[in-house]
């Protein structure tokens, strides 16, 4: 029997792994975000980094260097991962497993598709903002290219899910039995990533256009990421209460806790935009309470998923043990999404309302939470890669009768 690798075997939920590394970048970023002066502008730039290195401490330096390697290794892990997985989906679609695939409920994980397609476009705007000089210059020029950009990918997800909602909807046929998970907020994560990218201009743009059609938007597509999400979340718990939940898609029960992130980050860049082009502040108070309650809810979903997750000896059976799953992929971006979030909750609310002083032993106790999660979830993307895409398994041996 021919050794083969899991990812021999082609499930759309590979895009997570792109995904994933995506995600990680942006955790990387999170350090130049709130480690790097960057005076006028809401993010830091080439040359603001450029200015840190050159007059920071050693301390500084480290972290701005740290930064930069993780920023090139996983935006390129992720543009890799996501070249893979395009050639592989498009010969996958036309095969027969394919024409069965889309006949079941796993039909919306499709999804994953303009998903990473999105924050692969998200990853390239940050490796622009740390790594092009000047690019700040042409950066109006920019934004409604990204907004188109991502209108085109949210046209995608519509057809996607829209095909998906039409064919139950008008041949029924939705299995609840197999519904026990969270997988069916798979979309609205999704349509929340697309938000986000489309909420960037007004968050940057000094053109008051350009932020009202940012904020319109984005608003759409963060409305429709809730109501998504609001529905699949009772019909899951409503499955699980009576079939009880999956080994094997446990990791999704943790899916809230990135669509969290990226939902906050979204209000915190419309709150901006709307503050300063509309006269409509937002109080560093109201901002801490907004990431208080988003981060109650990973905490409360993160607790829920662990709990399941350890009921069924998950780790032991799909992260070091013989059995592998694809969607042990959808595991790296919870522990994505609370690493980013906790950076914004800690310098956008804690700080920013005197809670905590910047620099004091509870804000590094605090950052250090950060850190592990962020560090735990790079060991376990090379995990999951060289089990998923490393050198096939040889087959088990079978005695001689």
């Amino acid at each position: 029997m021919t050794p083969s690798r899991p990812s021999d075997t082609y499930s759309p939920m590979y895009f997570l792994a792109s995904l994933g590394a995506g995600g990680l970048s942006v955790t990387f970023f999170m350090w130049l975000m709130f480690g790097v002066a960057h005076p006028g502008r809401t993010v830091p730039i080439f040359e603001d980094i450029m200015a840190a290195f050159q007059t920071g401490s050693s301390l500084t330096q480290a972290m701005i260097i740290g930064a930069w390697i993780g920023i090139a290794v996983f935006v390129v892990l992720n543009l890799k991962s996501l070249i893979w997985n395009l050639g592989r989906y498009n010969a996958w679609r036309r095969t027969e497993a394919y024409a069965k695939f889309v006949k079941t409920n796993a039909q919306s994980q499709l999804m994953a598709l303009p998903l990473a397609l999105a924050m692969s476009v998200n990853g390239m705007f940050v490796a622009g903002l740390v790594f092009v000089p000047g690019l700040w210059s042409v950066v109006e020029y920019l934004f409604p290219l990204a907004v188109v950009a991502f209108l085109a990918i949210g046209v995608l997800a519509f057809r996607l899910y829209g095909h998906f909602i039409a064919r139950i909807k008008v041949e029924g046929g939705f299995n609840h039995a197999a519904n026990n998970s969270f997988g069916q907020i798979l979309p609205a994560f999704a349509f929340a990533m697309i938000g986000v990218g489309l909420s960037a201009p007004a968050a940057m743009s000094v053109n008051t256009t350009v932020v009202g059609f940012s904020v319109v938007l984005s608003t759409f597509f963060f409305i429709t990421a809730v109501l998504v999400a609001g529905v699949a979340l009772i019909l899951g718990i409503r499955s699980m209460l009576d079939h009880g939940t999956n080994a094997e898609t446990a990791p999704t029960l943790m899916i809230l806790i990135p669509l969290m992130t990226i939902l906050g980050i979204t209000l915190l860049r419309q709150n901006h935009g709307v503050g300063v082009q509309f006269d409509a502040h937002t109080s560093d108070a109201d901002t801490f309470m907004m990431l208080t309650k988003l981060v109650a809810v990973q905490v409360l979903f993160g607790m829920f998923g662990w709990m399941i997750m350890a009921r069924h000896n998950y780790a032991k059976r799909f992260i070091w043990g013989r059995e592998t799953s694809v969607m042990s992929y959808a595991l790296v971006c919870p522990g994505v999404g609370f690493a980013v979030l906790m950076q914004f909750f800690i310098h956008k609310g804690l700080v920013a309302v005197h809670l905590v002083d910047k620099f004091s032993a509870g804000y590094w106790a605090l950052i250090a939470i950060t850190l592990v999660s962020q560090f735990a979830m790079i060991a376990l993307v090379f995990v999951l890669n060289r089990r998923h895409f490393g050198a096939p398994r040889a087959a088990a041996a079978v005695p001689a009768e």
